[in-house]
């Protein structure tokens, strides 16, 4: 059966969601192995709370997207 629009509206955000959540979630996985290489980010406790920041948003906008349009 084909999807409908609005299927597959709702599943294309919610891997965008997941990929931006995947994208953020390596950028902490590289600053948490490898800190003193990345300079241009001197304070890394807030650049690592940014990261968690984003991937809340997008998580939440998940939450969302499954709770009201599924």
């Amino acid at each position: 059966k084909e999807m409908s629009l609005k299927d597959r509206i709702i599943e294309g955000l919610d891997k965008v969601f997941e990929a931006k959540i995947q994208s953020h979630i390596m950028n902490i996985e590289v600053l948490l192995g490898k800190p003193v290489g990345v300079a241009e980010h001197p304070d890394i406790m807030a650049t690592i709370e940014g990261e968690l920041d984003i991937i809340a948003s997008y998580e939440d906008k998940r939450s969302c997207l499954k709770k009201y349009f599924l």
